[in-house]
Formats: structure tokens, C-alpha cells, sequence
């Protein structure tokens, strides 16, 4: 008896105890943090620095450092068979549980005070395995309880609304991720377009193209090449950046957003971004006119502008994934479903 006592104990010790295999490398290129913190990208959680505000530690606020990023040093200690040592260790620190306390509290005092009245009402059996008859006896006193028949019958609708809730809000995350890795091909194919057809207005075989305004053997001033190119570069990042902020928290990107803008492009060129309605179409806008600036035939620069259009649907694809939740209907159902069940 007393030897299973002092085994439960040092195990609840032993998961109690704060972990260190998740502590972030200091060096690492991949995680931004306004905050000191020891938290890595692999641990998906909230700085772990204590000194951290507590709106920042888990819920709403904590959203920010979840983002996470893999690499090759990420992918080897997500495989690690420590793993799941290092997963418990840190239960005690999980954001999520944090979030959902209220609702574990209310569960488990109810299930407790049912255990403890049945046990005190109709007697309960010892860790030794023997019987122990009820504290409280007498004519009116009844254990509490539900039948089984309810929850038999009514799981499998409440297996069926989790799934589908939890298939959609994954699909909704997979494409919003498709749009931003869309957002990374399309910058790279746009510019290495860019600087290989600056200034050559002939096909290969040196035949011209129709319309085409200088001949492709022109000398190109390297100066210009560099300015032109470097515009475009800037433009293209600033329709990302501009992307990003618009998809954010004022509260959370606001001041960043600002700093970078003015520090990357002509303070002309900035405040047209900052005070535009709409950030992203602005810079949209700015980077076809770089786009219509550079020495080469329309249809190189048509095909320049093709990667524009797919930045403009992914944009309109994040807004919509931003704007259009789940039918709220079917999150109350399924939350109301949860909570009677």
C-alpha cells in the first residue's frame, strides 16, 4: 500500500519538473520574439521566460508564437524517441490546457463530488481490495448516477462532429499555408525572370520581337540594371510584407510593419503604403509600375505580371479564410453537444 502511494508520487514529481530539451538556440535565423524567451519553434508554445506578461503566456496572446518553422535541427528532435518523455515532462506548461482549465475544472468537480458521494452513500472498495461500508446511511440517502445507455448511443454523433471539426479547421490551416508558399514561388520566379530578361527584347535565336523599341544588342548601364532590379526586389518584398500586416493584429504588427517600411524604401514610397486603404493592392500597384519601368518587350513583362495576378488571388483567398470562419451554427452545435455530453 505504501509502496504504491510513494510510486504515484515521485511519477507526479517527475512530470511536474520543467524540461530544458526544448530551449531555443539563441542563433536561430527562424524565430522572431519581441520578448526574451526560451522558447524554440519546435515547442509551438509560449516564452517560457517568466518575466513574460501573462496575456503572452497562453491563450489569445501566446497565438503569435505559434507559427513554427522546421528545419533539419527541428526535424531530428521532432523524431527523437525522448520525445514523448520531453511531452509529458512539460504537460504542466501546455497553453492549451491552460486555456481550457475552466471547463477540466467544472468537469472534474462534478465527476469528483459524484465519486465522493456514491463512495460516502454506498460504501467503496480499498486500495487493498476490500469493502468498506457507506459513512452516511439512512432512508433518504441515494448514489448518484446516469445510465450508460445516453452516452453509448450518442458518442458516435459526438465522434463524427470532433472529426469533421477538426478535418476542417486543418484544411482551412493547409490552404492558408498553400497560399503564403504560393506567395514564396511566385517572388522567386518573378524576379528571376526579371534579371535574366532585363534588357534582352529578342528571342534566343536573335530574331526580334514585334515592337520591340531598342535592338537586344544595346548596351545596358550596369548602374541602372542594378537600381532597376533592386526597385523591383523592393516592391515585391513590400507586397509580402504589407500581405503579412494586413492579415494581422493591428496590436501585434503595427509598429513593425511601420519601422520596416521606412527603413527599406524612400520615405515618399513608404508613406504611400502606410496611408493607403488597402496596404497590400497599394504595393501591388508600385511593383507593376517597377514592373512597366524595365527594358524589355511587353510580352516578357505580360508574362512578369502573370505572377501580380496569383499574388492578388492568394491574397483574396487569405482575406476570405480570415473573414469566413466555420458556419458558426455548426461550432455552437458541436461546443453545446460537448458540454451536455
Amino acid at each position: 500500500m505504501v509502496s504504491r502511494w510513494t510510486s504515484a508520487v515521485a511519477f507526479l514529481l517527475a512530470i511536474a519538473t520543467p524540461g530544458n530539451a526544448f530551449v531555443s538556440q539563441s542563433n536561430s535565423p527562424l524565430v522572431s520574439k519581441p520578448v526574451t524567451s526560451t522558447s524554440s519553434a519546435l515547442s509551438m508554445g509560449p516564452p517560457a521566460d517568466p518575466s513574460a506578461p501573462i496575456t503572452e503566456q497562453y491563450g489569445e496572446g501566446s497565438r503569435k508564437y505559434r507559427r513554427t518553422v522546421y528545419t533539419h535541427d527541428q526535424w531530428v528532435k521532432h523524431r527523437s524517441p525522448d520525445r514523448f518523455l520531453n511531452n509529458i515532462r512539460t504537460l504542466v506548461n501546455s497553453g492549451i490546457y491552460k486555456q481550457v482549465a475552466k471547463e477540466v475544472i467544472a468537469t472534474t468537480s462534478v465527476a469528483v463530488f459524484v465519486c465522493g458521494w456514491n463512495a460516502l452513500a454506498g460504501g467503496y472498495e480499498g486500495f487493498d481490495g476490500s469493502m468498506h461500508e457507506a459513512v452516511i446511511q439512512g432512508s433518504w440517502v441515494q448514489k448518484v448516477g446516469l445510465p450508460l445507455t445516453p452516452f453509448t448511443v450518442l458518442t458516435p454523433s459526438l465522434g463524427l462532429l470532433l472529426v469533421f471539426r477538426t478535418n476542417t479547421s486543418y484544411q482551412r490551416w493547409d490552404e492558408a499555408r498553400k497560399f503564403w508558399g504560393l506567395n514564396i514561388n511566385h517572388t522567386r520566379d518573378l524576379n528571376r525572370m526579371a534579371t535574366a530578361w532585363y534588357g534582352n527584347q529578342s528571342n534566343q535565336d536573335d530574331t526580334k520581337f514585334i515592337g520591340a523599341s531598342t535592338p537586344a544588342a544595346e548596351n545596358i548601364d550596369p548602374v541602372k540594371r542594378q537600381e532597376d532590379l533592386q526597385q523591383l526586389s523592393l516592391f515585391t518584398w513590400a507586397f509580402v510584407r504589407s500581405m503579412k500586416r494586413h492579415l494581422s493584429p493591428p496590436a501585434e504588427d503595427e509598429e513593425a510593419f511601420i519601422k520596416e517600411i521606412r527603413a527599406r524604401l524612400t520615405p515618399e514610397q513608404a508613406e504611400n503604403i502606410i496611408t493607403a486603404n488597402h496596404r497590400p493592392n497599394r504595393a501591388l500597384y508600385d511593383l507593376s509600375v517597377a514592373i512597366e519601368k524595365l527594358p524589355m518587350h511587353f510580352v516578357r513583362k505580360d508574362e512578369l505580371n502573370k505572377n501580380l495576378s496569383i499574388f492578388e488571388d492568394t491574397l483574396g483567398g487569405s482575406e476570405r479564410l480570415l473573414s469566413s470562419p466555420v458556419p458558426l451554427f455548426y461550432s455552437r452545435h458541436t461546443a453545446r453537444f460537448l458540454a451536455t455530453w
